[in-house]
């Protein structure tokens, strides 16, 4: 027998919530606010965080400023450093479930597996791997982009009988010291630990198809004196908030509105480069030759320097095949290897299985993606009534906090559940030529964009290189365009209609 969300004390519209990491969390929180008590967070684990508490790599830290990788609502007055690690944004997240009461809510070890609409029912099924159902009126997903890893096909993989984990699960049991290790892969995560194991193993081969464009890294501990001044005057921590919002929404101009002026960035990039790394062969070999901005740009200070060490080799061949204690490039040479690090990020182009999802018709989600995912406003699917979606398609960033852009999403969502719940509505469902309309103008302005102008390849682009995971513009327009759900652009129904067909506007 299904679980009902609902709860049996009050009529609120019963919500699913996927995933307890910034998105669901934030969307609890807001519902709990609205004085909503029906919803029912639904996890994987066995405790909350998301992408903060997967990712426990040496060296793991958010690169946008922790007083804006934060909640509005609940700013922290005692982060550490400019840029939080990923014990305290995990600590963070565990404090904000706590404090607004959203325990008794969470159903842990619940791993999703599909979710099915029933139209006749105007509600939503979802299953779990052990089993359990669950029903509810909506479904809200908060499972983000950069959960599921991508691992590399490498032929010969199998044979392998040294040790092999992902960045996103790191085995802090194994031993790294003494041993020689191979990194594949050169994006955010790798040049985090890197350097951390750098220090410990015998010798590190790193594996780069593509040298990332590296900024240095404005970090430093936060002292006590300006931490007390935070708890004392929440005044000044807004402000500075405030500030660094505006300083991070200036890069826009360059990634989305004049490319060119990408170029005085890419001169400081260079000079990054040229200070930390004296040999030239190493030099050519890290510097990109792509457009600066066109692929993610990283920030740090002690990857490159690391890189410089004599028991690191940067190794620029690609892989022909895996041997039982070795590794061969397509050169020839063969490099011996106890244990193979994947820092190769996430299936970003993929963000839901096949079979995950079925909406009207018992359509799935995939197949209706036939140019890659796509939203509404990143948020509804047309032919997928009362599903939203937190941080879904072209809502990602590459300037700012993605913490802005959720809490954008949540006020979207929270207003249409509201007015559901006043106005009677069963079900919306955003209309198929609105949701297209909306997605031609975003791709309009995504060629005009660096990631599509610069004319390279990234996670950004699907395989018809189509961008579907980044917003082209200010954010502060995205927090206009879902300030209030827009229920014209959306098809109704009541349900004292439903089983009469529907009831649609």
């Amino acid at each position: 027998m299904a679980f009902d969300a609902r709860a049996k004390q009050d009529s609120d519209l019963s919500i699913i919530i996927v995933g307890t990491g910034f998105s669901g969390l934030g969307m609890a929180i807001a519902l709990k606010k609205a004085g909503f008590q029906s919803f029912t967070l639904l996890e994987r684990a066995a405790s909350v965080g998301g992408t903060w508490r997967d990712n426990h790599y040496p060296g793991c830290a958010c690169d946008v400023q922790s007083h804006l990788y934060s909640f509005s609502f609940e700013q922290n007055p005692t982060w550490s450093r400019m840029f939080a690690r990923q014990p305290e944004i995990k600590a963070y997240l565990e404090n904000c479930a706590d404090k607004y009461g959203l325990l008794p809510h969470i159903q842990f070890n619940a791993d999703v597996t599909t979710a099915r609409y029933d139209e006749a029912a105007q509600r939503w099924t979802v299953t779990t791997r052990d089993g359990r159902s669950f029903e509810a009126a909506i479904v809200v997903s908060g499972m983000g982009g950069l959960s599921n890893p991508a691992f590399p096909d490498l032929p010969g993989i199998g044979q392998f009988t040294g040790k092999t984990f992902h960045s996103a699960e790191w085995d802090h049991d194994y031993d790294l010291r003494g041993k020689r290790v191979a990194v594949i892969g050169t994006g955010a995560s790798a040049i985090q630990f890197v350097p951390q194991i750098q220090k410990q193993v015998a010798h590190l081969d790193l594996y780069q198809r593509t040298p990332p464009w590296i900024m240095p890294k404005p970090d430093r501990p936060i002292s006590e004196g300006e931490r007390g001044l935070y708890r004392r005057f929440p005044v000044l921590q807004r402000a500075y908030r405030t500030a660094l919002y505006w300083t991070l929404e200036a890069r826009v101009l360059g990634f989305a509105i004049n490319p060119k002026i990408m170029k005085l960035l890419e001169g400081q990039a260079r000079k990054h480069i040229a200070r930390q790394i004296a040999d030239p062969a190493l030099r050519a070999k890290l510097t990109p030759d792509f457009t600066f901005g066109c692929k993610r740009v990283l920030i740090s200070d002690d990857y490159y320097p690391a890189l410089a060490q004599p028991n690191v080799d940067v190794v620029t061949d690609g892989i022909r095949e895996v041997r039982a204690s070795s590794v061969v490039t397509t050169d020839g040479v063969e490099r011996p290897v106890d244990c193979i690090i994947y820092g190769t990020g996430f299936k970003a182009q993929d963000p839901l299985p096949r079979g995950a999802i079925f909406g009207r018709g018992g359509v799935d989600i995939v197949d209706a993606w036939t140019q890659g995912p796509e939203a509404y406003k990143g948020t509804t699917v047309s032919g997928f009534p009362n599903l939203f979606m937190l941080m879904g398609p072209n809502t990602g960033l590459g300037h700012s906090s993605m913490v802005y852009m959720i809490e954008s999403q949540i006020a979207y969502v929270l207003d249409a559940v509201l007015q559901m719940r006043a106005k009677g509505w069963a079900a919306v469902d955003v209309k198929a030529d609105r949701q297209t309309r909306y997605n031609d103008g975003l791709q309009a302005a995504l060629k005009k964009a660096i990631w599509t102008a610069g004319g390279c390849k990234s996670w950004y682009l699907n395989a018809q290189g189509r961008n579907t995971t980044l917003w082209p513009s200010f954010t502060f327009k995205f927090r206009q365009a879902l300030a209030h759900f827009d229920a014209d652009n959306y098809q109704v129904e009541h349900a004292a209609l439903a089983t009469a067909g529907s009831s649609s506007r």
